[in-house]
């Protein structure tokens, strides 16, 4: 060591020069990169080693309004070699480019300070350590578009494609299809009967598609506007929180789905009252952009048949994506619904290579039938899930899914046939394609039945802890693998956890229920605590336990390093008067499990949504780490690791 302090040379100007940039990555993580550009040839710093008794590591800390995300890590290249002044193995380099990852804290606008040490050297000479220092503006932690916002609500991009999916796949049906050449010949219509031509077309063309977005985008965003705004974000989230797990709206949906089912198949004809269809439909002739938006209302009306179990699906599916979700994914929707419209508006020959309207339509039609009663028991589970009533189990929910994808695929083979279905006396490709993916489908779920975790459909079954019979118990360990049972809670800590009588462990570790007894316990085993902000019907955290918690190494992380609370925040269980909470600002009695837990969340940690993860050192009390919905493996064990240093 003091061969190399020999070869410092403190007074010499440090060679390296650094800019930085920052890059938001999703919610409110962002991405800060330094480059280090050298004034001459040859030198190098070190890269983050840690080197005990050894040259110094380059660093990186962050102060201010954020927190670092993992360590820093080298984007350029290293070169490591043996050093025989250290005995070790040493990494150097020459062009550096360091990616440091920051969580935002800050619950207003503030600075991110970033800071970065390092150590110059070349031919055996090293110049004293030196630090550049960075800051940055950013918002508040809910500013940042991404998988989390302020509340810790994820928001996801699938929902966003699925509504791009739902959007164009409405084209086809016997509500929609037929409207197509009515529009067309609408701007046929204009386009011949008034001055400007084709610009004057594709600007009305351009207006009918902005207008059917508008028709369905608009009230929805006006209502979660105004309750977003009289009330604040609480108010907005107790409101999606109500629609999302409550049992009256859950269950109206899942009739509804029935009901539009039924009308599928062609049990009867779900219609808007025709008064409105046709006084719609008489005002779209006048002229200019007054006959346009009536053309576009006029579709919404007709298509509601169709679309009105669709709409309403997005929407709740949206819901546990903070305020702005349900805006943006019905934005996504409406655009996707309108597109082929104004497309083929805009070049009405593009008309003749759509296929003509037949049979196939009825067809589109039955097969949303089945697509629906398998949407619509998602409502019934989630109700199920929240208030504890057992009707839908895993296996049961699954022995449904089964039955109905298998009918399905015996339709698209022609074994079924429905009311106003056309005679087929032969299947096409498509059909045939689709009946494959069906049954495939179909043999894909079947292990299910016995206990498989079948990853793919975490989101939409119950969780595992649901499910009565699996394999593992009567087959032996060898059947089971690494798969483990939920700990039993009185051998683990040695009393019978709170609310355990009707909140179920998870699958491979214990869970504590009550904040305060995880607390207590997390101090009396020099733990830190992991708290799961969860519910019984949050999709996304069933997705989280059965892509991430499954995981071995996060499963032992959690078992064996960590005592975890599962605070849920939607479980509608009336606890004992002696448990209430008065709310301070609304003043309101506070009296079920699911409400005093979202009170307590929202007032510590700023979250009212589900799923999001606190790591919490039990003896300060002082918040580790957070991190939001993402299937991010390797990134969950560095969360959890990180934390532990």
């Amino acid at each position: 060591m003091a061969l190399f302090l020999g070869f410092c040379a403190s007074a010499q100007e440090n060679p390296f020069k650094w800019d930085a940039s920052i890059k938001h990555l999703k919610g409110d993580i962002y991405e800060i990169t330094l480059t280090g550009t050298a004034s001459s040839e040859g030198w190098h710093i070190y890269d983050c080693g840690p080197y005990e008794n050894g040259p110094i590591a380059t660093s990186v800390t962050v102060e201010g309004a954020a927190s670092a995300e993992g360590g820093p890590e080298f984007l350029s290249k290293i070169n490591t070699q043996w050093d025989d002044i250290f005995e070790m193995n040493i990494g150097e380099a020459e062009n550096p480019v360091i990616s440091q990852k920051i969580r935002l804290t800050g619950k207003e606008p503030g600075k991110a300070e970033v800071s970065i040490e390092w150590q110059s050297c070349r031919g055996g000479m090293c110049i004293a350590p030196d630090e550049a220092q960075f800051s940055f503006e950013v918002p508040a932690a809910s500013a940042g578009s991404g998988s989390a916002d302020k509340s810790g609500a994820s928001f996801s991009w699938s929902l966003i494609f699925s509504a791009i999916g739902w959007g164009l796949l409405m084209l086809l049906t016997p509500c929609v299809f037929p409207m197509v050449p009515m529009t067309v010949s609408f701007f046929l219509k204009k386009n011949q009967g008034e001055g400007g031509g084709k610009g004057r077309g594709r600007f009305l063309a351009t207006m009918f598609g902005l207008f059917i977005v508008g028709l369905y985008t608009l009230p929805i965003a006006v209502i979660i506007l105004i309750t977003y705004f009289a009330g604040g974000e609480a108010v907005t989230a107790d409101i999606f929180n109500w629609l999302a797990t409550h049992w009256l709206p859950n269950i109206l949906f899942f009739v509804i789905f029935m009901v539009f089912a039924a009308s599928f198949f062609g049990a009867f004809e779900i219609v808007l009252p025709s008064k409105w269809v046709n006084g719609s439909d008489q005002r779209s002739e006048r002229a200019g952009l007054g006959g346009v938006f009536f053309l576009a209302l006029t579709l919404v009306l007709v298509s509601f048949s169709c679309t009105g179990p669709i709409v309403g699906t997005v929407l709740i599916q949206s819901t546990t994506g903070g305020v702005w979700a349900p805006i943006v994914t019905m934005v996504a929707f409406s655009v996707a619904f309108a597109l082929p419209f104004t497309i083929f508006a805009f070049a009405p020959s593009l008309l003749g290579r759509l296929p003509k309207s037949g049979g196939w339509l009825n067809s589109v039609k039955v097969v949303l039938g089945f697509v629906e009663i398998a949407l619509g028991l998602k409502f019934l589970s989630v109700a199920d899930q929240t208030y504890h009533w057992g009707i839908l189990d895993r296996e049961v929910y699954l022995a449904v899914w089964i039955v109905v994808f298998s009918l399905l695929g015996f339709y698209l083979l022609g074994k079924l046939k429905f009311k106003y279905d056309s005679e087929l006396k032969h299947i096409g490709v498509l059909r045939l394609a689709l009946a494959i993916i069906t049954f495939s489908f179909v043999v894909y779920m079947v292990p299910g039945m016995w206990g498989a975790p079948l990853k793919a459909l975490s989101g939409y079954l119950p969780p595992m802890n649901t499910q009565d019979f699996k394999i593992e118990k009567y087959a032996g360990p060898s059947a089971a693998g690494s798969r483990t049972e939920g700990q039993d809670p009185q051998a683990v800590y040695g009393f019978t956890p709170k609310y355990s009588e009707f909140l179920r462990q998870p699958e491979g570790f214990s869970a504590l229920f009550d904040y305060d007894e995880a607390m207590e316990y997390a101090r009396k085993a020099g733990k830190p605590l992991f708290l799961d902000f969860t519910g019984g019907g949050c999709v996304n955290c069933r997705e989280m336990e059965a892509r991430v918690f499954s995981d071995p190494r996060v499963s032992a992380l959690l078992r064996d390093r960590y005592v975890v609370v599962q605070i849920y925040g939607d479980d509608k269980t009336v606890l004992p008067e002696e448990e209430w909470v008065q709310h301070p600002v609304t003043g309101k009695t506070l009296k079920s499990l699911g409400k005093i837990n979202s009170y307590m969340m929202a007032s510590r940690y700023g979250v009212n949504a589900q799923p999001f993860y606190v790591l919490i050192d039990p003896e300060s009390g002082e918040t580790l780490s957070t991190r939001a919905y993402d299937l991010d493996v390797e990134g969950f064990i560095r969360f959890l690791s990180e934390a532990l240093k």
